[in-house]
């Protein structure tokens, strides 16, 4: 492991005058380098549409999802990268029931013909649904999650490294300022 101890101070340095050029900011101490207006109004879209969109996201998994501990369960899975178990969706289940009992009472009998008949159409419902939040999943919820994981985190990245360099540009305005004011305060005293 290479230890660069010039390069630890260096950073060390630029940090420090960084968060006293920050403080001075927040104090009312110094002043500040504002951004272009446009700019600044881009930054404020494109936090309103983070937010906006992590809202929507959420909501709609909720939708898809409504049972918080299944939505739980995806989410551990989907960190880990695993396919979690299929399950039947409460419509499918509820066509299985009818179905069986249809059979059970006999598919001659009204009730059981009618139990078959509507335990079949219930578990088309449910094979619908199924591919319903498959095609939600894909097409919509994958774009939102897309953006939030890439694009707004770039975007971040950029803003937080063009803070920095804004701050490094004021400390280093005030050292210039501080040195002219220096210089001429000698200058008046010889």
């Amino acid at each position: 492991m290479d230890f660069n101890m010039k390069k630890l101070a260096s950073d060390a340095g630029t940090f420090f005058t960084r968060a006293v050029q920050f403080t001075e900011e927040k104090l009312g101490g110094a002043e500040r380098t504002e951004l272009d207006a446009h700019f600044e109004n881009l930054m404020t879209r494109a936090d309103s549409t983070k937010n906006w969109t992590e809202k929507i996201m959420r909501q709609t998994e909720v939708v898809l999802q409504p049972n918080p501990t299944a939505r739980v369960e995806e989410f551990v899975y989907e960190k880990l990268e695993k396919k979690g178990p299929a399950r039947q969706r409460t419509v499918e289940l509820l066509g299985q029931y009818m179905t069986d009992a249809g059979n059970d009472f006999g598919a001659g009998t009204p009730y059981g013909g009618a139990l078959i008949k509507v335990g079949e159409s219930q578990k088309l419902l449910g094979l619908a649904e199924k591919e319903f939040v498959q095609a939600s999943t894909i097409n919509f919820l994958t774009p939102l999650r897309n953006f939030l994981e890439g694009d707004y985190k770039a975007m971040a990245k950029e803003r937080k490294l063009l803070q920095n360099k804004r701050l490094d540009l004021d400390a280093s305005k005030t050292r210039l300022r501080k040195a002219k004011a220096a210089e001429a305060r000698a200058s008046v005293s010889h």
